[in-house]
C-alpha cells in the first residue's frame, strides 16, 4: 500500500516529483528507457544507468535532499515509455 502522496515513501514521492517536472531530468529518464528498449535491456538496466549517470554528474540528491537510489529511480519509471 502506497504511504506517501501514492508512492512508498517519501524519497520515492521526492526523486519522482523531480524525475518528472524538471525538464532535462525528464528527458535523460525517458532517453535511458527508450535507449535501453532498443538494445534488450531492462527498466532495472535503464533505472542503473540513470543513477550512475546522475552520479558522475555530481547528483546524488535531489535540491530537497532525496537520495538518487536504485530503487527510487525504478519507482519514477513506471509508466514511461
Amino acid at each position: 500500500m502506497s504511504k506517501f502522496n501514492g508512492h512508498k515513501n517519501w524519497n520515492h514521492w521526492n526523486v519522482s516529483l523531480w524525475l518528472h517536472n524538471d525538464e532535462s531530468l525528464y528527458n535523460l529518464m525517458r532517453a535511458k528507457v527508450r535507449n535501453m528498449k532498443r538494445f534488450g535491456g531492462t527498466r532495472d538496466d535503464a533505472a542503473e544507468a540513470l543513477r550512475v549517470l546522475l552520479s558522475d554528474l555530481g547528483q546524488t540528491h535531489t535540491k530537497d535532499g532525496a537520495p538518487y537510489s536504485f530503487s527510487s529511480i525504478r519507482a519514477a519509471m513506471r509508466g514511461i515509455a
